[in-house]
């Protein structure tokens, strides 16, 4: 059986004919299988889903209870139709997957999500997967891309804040992931002082904090004097009158596209951070090489700059071209 009979690009997303299910499906669909707690990956609606418990969790903060007829957490292998599919941690967010599908007859494949190999504080770490063909995404997919040492960025950090220690810190980071890597990132570099966090944060923090990971004393961000230098807000709020509340802050974005000093100026970022929760270049290509599948199917991303790399490689490889993933909120 051919890898396109197992699996193949429709416009609702990636579907597996054998298996009677789709994986991070952009409409609802009767069975998904959702690889991260991402809104442009995880949807409400679906008749069944099935994920990690984490992601599960997730959802269930972001939609609500109901968010899905009927949910089942992904715990070792798990049968469906003529598939068999096990999810792997893939270092993205807390609960992300890589899904393992192996058929009766025909390639195994690894749809690896959105997944990133530096080590991650708030959740478990990358996984190396075997397979026949790997669908990779390449949202940093140029070789332009280059990200630094997390906690050299969180240095800068906190060297801003000492340097300017009469204005406060306000850091945008997406409130699923990014927020809570950046609160443990600033524990684990030394800032034991509280850190207050925007209300969009609140619900998703805690959850991280009944998880297990040490986010040390954190604050509503929502009086209008902050007892804090440092706060933790979602991009959007930028936007909103909330800002409006802070004396000469320093703004600051916690995200891979930060090296594009273009976008830093469109937000009007004072102190960019190049924190990114997905393999940059080398790690793409290292992951592809020490993985050497048959083929590599690429999704979401910079498309032709990775197809190109794996033309003059030797590596066979085709572009999905799905739509639907967003790339910003990173």
């Amino acid at each position: 059986m051919r890898g396109d009979s197992i699996l193949h690009p429709t416009p609702a997303g990636l579907y597996c004919p054998p298996g009677g299910f789709y994986v991070d499906p952009m409409t609802p669909v009767d069975r998904a299988l959702i690889t991260h707690g991402h809104g442009d990956h995880a949807r409400a609606g679906h008749g069944s889903v099935l994920a990690t418990r984490e992601t599960l969790d997730i959802m269930a903060i972001r939609y609500g209870a109901d968010f899905a007829g009927a949910t089942q957490a992904a715990e070792g292998p798990v049968r469906i139709g003529a598939v068999t599919v096990r999810f792997h941690p893939a270092g993205h967010i807390l609960g992300s997957a890589q899904i393992e599908i192996i058929p009766d007859r025909g390639p195994t494949i690894v749809i690896s999500g959105d997944y990133c190999r530096t080590p991650n504080p708030v959740c478990a770490a990358w996984e190396p997967v075997p397979c026949e063909i790997f669908v990779t995404e390449a949202t940093f997919g140029l070789p332009v891309f280059h990200h630094p040492d997390p906690m050299t960025e969180v240095g800068r950090l906190l060297s801003s804040m000492a340097e300017f220690p009469e204005r406060p810190h306000v850091i945008g980071a997406y409130a699923l992931g990014k927020a809570q890597r950046l609160i443990a990132l600033a524990r684990q570099a030394g800032h034991d002082a509280p850190i207050a966090i925007h209300g969009a944060l609140e619900k998703l923090c805690a959850y991280h904090v009944q998880q297990g990971v040490p986010l040390g004393s954190l604050i509503p961000a929502t009086a209008d004097s902050v007892p804090a230098q440092l706060m933790i807000a979602p991009p959007g709020s930028f936007e909103s009158p909330w800002i409006q509340r802070f004396r000469d802050p320093v703004i600051g974005f916690a995200s891979g596209w930060m090296q594009i000093r273009a976008r830093a100026r469109q937000r009007g970022v004072e102190l960019p951070l190049m924190i990114s929760d997905h393999v940059d270049w080398p790690q793409l290509t290292q992951t592809i090489t020490e993985l050497s599948p048959s083929e590599v199917w690429i999704t979401h991303g910079a498309e032709e700059g990775l197809l190109r790399w794996c033309e003059l490689t030797g590596v066979s490889a085709r572009p999905l071209r799905l739509v639907g993933y967003e790339d910003d909120p990173e």
